[in-house]
C-alpha cells in the first residue's frame, strides 16, 4: 500500500455546500447526584449484566434508573416493540434523566424508532450514548439536530480499557476531548474539519431511502463494523458510493472493522484496501485504525460536534472544538 497526500478540505467546493451549516444542540454536561438511565432498545439483557456500568456510575457521582427493559424478555428483545418502545419513551419524556445510556446493541432499534415521540426531549435534551444498533439513534436525532454520544455500553463496561471509561466521562462532563493516533500506511494524508457523524456501516446501509437516512454534505464521518464478509462491506461502500454519500465528503475515519470473514474463494482485498478502493477518485483525507467500535478500547466520540481532523505521515490527530 501507499500513502497518498491530498490537499486541505477546509473550503467548501460548491455552491450547495456553501450554505452555512447548522450548529447541533448540545445536551447539558452532566453533575454529580444527575440521574443516568439504563434502558435496552435492542437485544434482551439481565440485570446481572449491568452492574458494572451502575458501579461505575456510581463511582462518578450519578444515580442510575432502570428501565422496565432490563431482564425483560421476548424472544432475542428486550421486550416486544411496544414494551421498548414505552419504556425509551418515559426516559425521554422525564425531565430528571439528564442521559440515556442503551444497555447494549444487537438489533432492534429500528423496529421502536418511528413509534418514539421526540416532542418532550427537545424541550429538555439529554444525552443518548451507545454504538453498534444505537447508530439508528444517532442518525435520528443527528436529522433533528441534536449532538449525541457514540461510546460503549453498559454490557461491555467490564471488559472495556480504562481510556474507553475516560472518555465516556470526559465527554459527559464536559472536559475537552483530544485524539492523537499513530499513523497507518493506508491513510490518505490531509486536513479537514466539519461536524462529526457515523456510526455502524451496517446500520447505515439499512437506513438508506429511509427519512432516518444522514445527510454527510460538508461533514466528517466515522465507520465501524463487526463480523461482516469481505465482498458485503465492498458491497455495502457501493451502494453509500451510489447514493451519494462521498461526493462533498470532508474526511473519513474508519474505526474497528472487526472479525471480518471471507469466503473459499478470497475477495482479493481486505478491508482497508476496500475502503480506499471505492473511495479513490475523493480527496477527502481518510484515517484508519481509529480506536471506536467493536473494541475493547471503545474509545468516546460526540456525534454532531465540530472537530478537525488532521491525518499526517507521522500522526494522526482529533480535536473536537
Amino acid at each position: 500500500m501507499f500513502v497518498r497526500k491530498v490537499n486541505s478540505c477546509l473550503g467548501f467546493r460548491n455552491l450547495h455546500l456553501d450554505l452555512k451549516l447548522k450548529k447541533l444542540i448540545q445536551p447539558s454536561f452532566l453533575q454529580k447526584n444527575d440521574t443516568v438511565a439504563i434502558v435496552s432498545t435492542a437485544r434482551k439483557i439481565t440485570s446481572s449484566a449491568i452492574k458494572p456500568a451502575i458501579n461505575l456510575l456510581k463511582s462518578w457521582g450519578l444515580t442510575v434508573e432502570i428501565g422496565k427493559t432490563i431482564g425483560l424478555e421476548d424472544n432475542q428483545f428486550a421486550g416486544n416493540d411496544l414494551e421498548r418502545t414505552a419504556d425509551f419513551q418515559q426516559m425521554l419524556d422525564n425531565p430528571n434523566i439528564k442521559a440515556i445510556w442503551c444497555a447494549r446493541g444487537g438489533y432492534g432499534t429500528v423496529r421502536i424508532i418511528d413509534k418514539l415521540d421526540f416532542t418532550e426531549f427537545k424541550k429538555h435534551p439529554k444525552w443518548i450514548i451507545g454504538y453498534s444498533d444505537v447508530t439508528v439513534l444517532h442518525s435520528y436525532l443527528n436529522n433533528l439536530g441534536f449532538q449525541t454520544l457514540h461510546a460503549t455500553m453498559p454490557l461491555d463496561v467490564e471488559k472495556n480499557t480504562k481510556k474507553a471509561l475516560e472518555t465516556l466521562k470526559y465527554c459527559l462532563f464536559g472536559k475537552t476531548i483530544y485524539y492523537e493516533i499513530p499513523t497507518s500506511t493506508e491513510n490518505r494524508l490531509g486536513k479537514c474539519s466539519g461536524e462529526l457523524i457515523g456510526g455502524n456501516l451496517s446500520m447505515f446501509y439499512s437506513l438508506l431511502g429511509s427519512e432516518t437516512s444522514i445527510n454527510t454534505t460538508g461533514k466528517i464521518l466515522f465507520i465501524e463494523d463487526l463480523d461482516e464478509y469481505l465482498y458485503h462491506l465492498d458491497r455495502m461502500l457501493m451502494n453509500l458510493k451510489r447514493n451519494g454519500y462521498f461526493n462533498h465528503l470532508k474526511g473519513l475515519i474508519v474505526g474497528g472493522m472487526t472479525d471480518m470473514h471471507d469466503n473459499k474463494i478470497p475477495f482479493g482485498k481486505n478491508a482497508e484496501e476496500i475502503i480506499l478502493d471505492i473511495t479513490y477518485k475523493y480527496d477527502f483525507p481518510i484515517v484508519f485504525n481509529f480506536p471506536a467500535g467493536h473494541l475493547k478500547d471503545n474509545q468516546a466520540l460526540v456525534f454532531g460536534r465540530n472537530v478537525e481532523l488532521e491525518v499526517g505521515e507521522e500522526k494522526s490527530s482529533i480535536k473536537f472544538k
